[in-house]
């Protein structure tokens, strides 16, 4: 038990310097900084950090079956979270809301607001909105608590993961308890400071509680994934972790995971059992993988608030679009890691927002998750016509072979069928830092510098004096619209790049010039469907400026990088 406790601790150390940490990080720099005395600051960092852990350990165990057990909504422990971060950011902004918030605190001999008692109180609201990224230690302890199945071992795996991600977090607090510190003109402004930090509590609560930080958390590169793999993807841990899930290796495990291996004989895919709701199929009607033999069907793991799986649904949704009349049927598992996640209008509204049209198994009981023996956020399977696995993948990452082995079945089940060209999307798993993919349209404009659009209404830009890498800027006249923008009588566009190769979905009919740091390196002619072009392919890392040239009417929609 000695060494799976140190995979989860080293795994938990992982997830807290991944990117989906981000969110949290704002709260937790603030932590220290707003205590009433020197003494009740320097303790307040380590009662966050311990009601972080706390909390976090206690919802991902029990937290489901509570409310279940209840009748109450999945996503209450969520809201009510929210509330205490919203509640603690109001009593900083406003004292003598502060006071009144104090009473109950008082009546309980518990510390004022500002003290180290109702610091730990902020950490269980701020444990109750922790999404750390997913892997195979969370999703043991996440599975163990959706079945309660609770072991003691199960309880010091998932302390020993949230100890492990709370050290991180407990750095960055006392970094902001020692800047204060040492900052003497701060301390003499305590009052504003701890004005400064209600405010950023209030902001996050509402960044948080409407999901705008996801974004944030798709555009930064997953820079952990390789190193969390290595943790948690060894024989040992893999082993560990099964014998704590009870599952042993079935048939499937003989599967590799690579799909340079090729086609493999995985045995028969496990029905889809135990399943909550469907949707997007006619009525909301189940499907059966008995009544898909004939065609070819990639099942995909996947959790909504899980930015690697994010970050693969726009290869799954292409290979839905390209490959479906020709025999691929894919089906998300909607397999839940936190409580809201099981409120099934939450999966249907964050499958709208990120554009999933396929059809979604909602898997709140874990039936489906436990017939196929997984692991891992996001996994694949695929299936032959037969009704035989062939070819398994866990995480994000190696698109190309995957889309390889789809064509092949596809061929294997109709010989003679002619396929159309692959999807082309550029292979977004971080190995190296670039750019964020970067939209044109206002609906999810992030990077345009030294401008504000004008929405659907053609207008006049110009450059800006300086342009920081990442982001862009435009000059000449520009219709910029929810999802693309349409270039004018002299449109140009400048961007400041990192990347090995960077792409753009174009439309429209026309051409665009491609500049990089001033040399003219190619021309691209537009024209037909609105698809992806490559301005730039290089066999290495480059960073520089990029200015593209556009013809009127041609049609940007999103530059993403490779």
């Amino acid at each position: 038990m000695i060494g799976l406790l140190a995979v989860g601790l080293v795994a938990g150390l992982v997830a807290g310097i991944s990117p989906c940490i981000l969110p949290v990080l704002p709260v937790v720099l603030v932590a220290g900084t707003t205590g009433r005395g020197e003494r009740a600051r320097r303790r307040r960092p380590v009662a966050v950090v311990a009601g972080v852990v706390v909390s976090f350990s206690a919802l991902i165990l029990g937290g489901s079956a509570l409310l279940s057990a209840l009748h109450l909504p999945q996503d209450l422990l969520r809201d009510l979270g929210l509330a205490v971060l919203g509640l603690f950011g109001i009593g900083l902004l406003v004292p003598a809301l502060g006071s009144v918030l104090e009473r109950p605190f008082a009546r309980l001999r518990v510390p004022d607001l500002l003290g180290r008692r109702a610091g730990f109180v902020l950490g269980l609201g701020l444990g109750a909105v922790f999404v750390p990224c997913a892997g195979p230690v969370l999703a043991a302890v996440t599975v163990v608590g959706a079945t309660h199945d609770v072991s003691v071992t199960a309880v010091l795996l998932t302390l020993a993961f949230a100890v492990g991600a709370g050290v991180p977090l407990l750095a960055v607090a006392l970094a902001g308890e020692a800047l204060v510190h040492r900052a003497r003109a701060l301390q003499r402004r305590a009052t504003a400071l701890r004005r400064v930090g209600g405010a950023v509590l209030v902001t996050m609560t509402f960044l948080i509680g409407l999901d705008v930080t996801e974004g944030l958390q798709r555009a930064v590169p997953g820079y952990t994934t390789a190193l969390q793999h290595g943790v948690e993807g060894t024989a040992f841990a893999t082993r560990q972790l099964q014998a704590l899930t009870g599952r042993r290796a079935g048939t499937l495990s003989a599967c590799g995971t690579d799909p340079s291996a090729g086609l493999e004989d995985c045995g028969p895919a496990p029905a889809l059992r135990g399943i909550t709701a469907w949707l997007h199929t006619p009525g909301g009607r189940p499907l059966r993988l008995a009544a898909l033999e004939g065609r070819v069907v990639l099942l995909d793991f996947w959790t909504y608030s899980c930015i690697n799986c994010q970050r693969a649904l726009p290869h799954l949704e292409a290979w839905a679009h390209r490959y479906g009349g020709d025999g691929l049927v894919v089906v998300g598992i909607h397999t839940p890691e936190f409580a809201f996640e099981h409120v099934v209008a939450n999966v249907a509204s964050a499958s709208r927002e990120l554009g999933v049209d396929y059809p979604v198994a909602v898997d709140d009981a874990y039936d489906t998750w436990n017939a196929y023996g997984n692991e891992y956020w996001p996994a694949e399977y695929l299936v032959d016509a037969k009704g035989e696995v062939r070819h398994v993948h866990f995480a994000e990452g190696e698109y190309a072979g995957t889309e390889t082995l789809i064509r092949r079945l596809l061929v294997e089940a109709r010989p003679g069928l002619v396929l159309p060209g692959t999807t082309g999307l550029p292979d977004r798993t971080p190995k190296r830092p670039t750019n964020p993919e970067t939209y044109l349209g206002y609906a999810r404009l992030q990077y345009l510098v030294g401008a504000t659009p004008v929405p659907d209404t053609s207008a006049s830009y110009r450059f800006p004096s300086s342009l920081p890498p990442g982001g862009y800027g435009l000059s000449g006249a520009w219709t910029i619209g929810a999802e693309s923008a349409v270039a004018g009588d002299g449109a140009r566009l400048e961007l400041g790049f990192q990347a090995d190769d960077v792409y753009l979905v174009l439309g429209g009919t026309g051409t665009v010039t491609v500049d990089v740091d001033g040399q003219r390196t190619r021309t691209v002619a537009v024209g037909g469907i609105p698809r992806l072009y490559t301005l730039l392919d290089s066999a290495s890392l480059q960073s520089g400026t990029m200015t593209l040239g556009f013809t009127s009417g041609v049609v940007a929609y999103d530059f993403t990088f490779g």
